[in-house]
């Protein structure tokens, strides 16, 4: 298990997920605001340890395996967070759908590399454009603030609507994963 920087970034991005948690809980002022500042430092995480692996050769079999689920683990976790912050139905159902997408997907993805056909099921163009929205919506729910706090913006609204597009691109991005792997999955490879 190599602990090179990409590796190690990674395993920071987990580690933010319990102080994310304690963070979302505290009732102080601004707490809110670290729990989304700690969601938002995970995913620049995850964008930088991928392009420092790939751009200096760090990339690992520890790292291709840590990286997906430190991300699920992050995602996850804020998703129930913002349920229990806001219990409705809506806000449930796209929980769900997203969650049942990651956890559909890599399945899948699992079972295509035990057959050698991951490549068919490698990442997409809309599944980074649904994660992009997917990060931005959820760092914004978290912040749980009802207006922009400089522009009189409806942030929380804004964020839900960006949840329900990240559910919309997940169910997407899942038919193209699903598509590209019918032949295999019906016997016809």
């Amino acid at each position: 298990m190599p602990l090179n920087l990409p590796n190690l970034l990674t395993l920071f991005r987990i580690a933010l997920v319990p102080l994310m948690v304690v963070a979302f809980y505290l009732p102080y002022d601004g707490m809110n605001l670290l729990a989304a500042s700690l969601f938002v430092a995970g995913a620049l995480t995850d964008w930088a340890d991928g392009w420092i692996a790939r751009r200096w050769g760090m990339t690992s079999a520890f790292g291709a395996f840590l990286d997906p689920v430190a991300d699920k683990i992050s995602v996850v976790v804020a998703l129930f967070l913002i349920v229990q912050a806001d219990p409705t139905p809506l806000m449930a159902v796209v929980a769900a759908i997203i969650v049942g997408r990651e956890v559909t997907i890599s399945a899948l993805r699992e079972w295509m590399a035990e057959i050698g056909q991951r490549v068919k099921v490698g990442v997409a163009t809309i599944g980074k454009v649904k994660t992009i929205v997917q990060m931005v919506a959820i760092s914004v729910l978290l912040f749980q603030h009802p207006k922009f706090p400089l522009l009189p913006l409806p942030l929380y609204e804004i964020g839900r609507w960006l949840l329900i597009a990240a559910a919309v691109l997940t169910l997407w991005s899942a038919a193209q994963y699903l598509s590209a792997a019918w032949p295999v999955i019906r016997g016809r490879r």
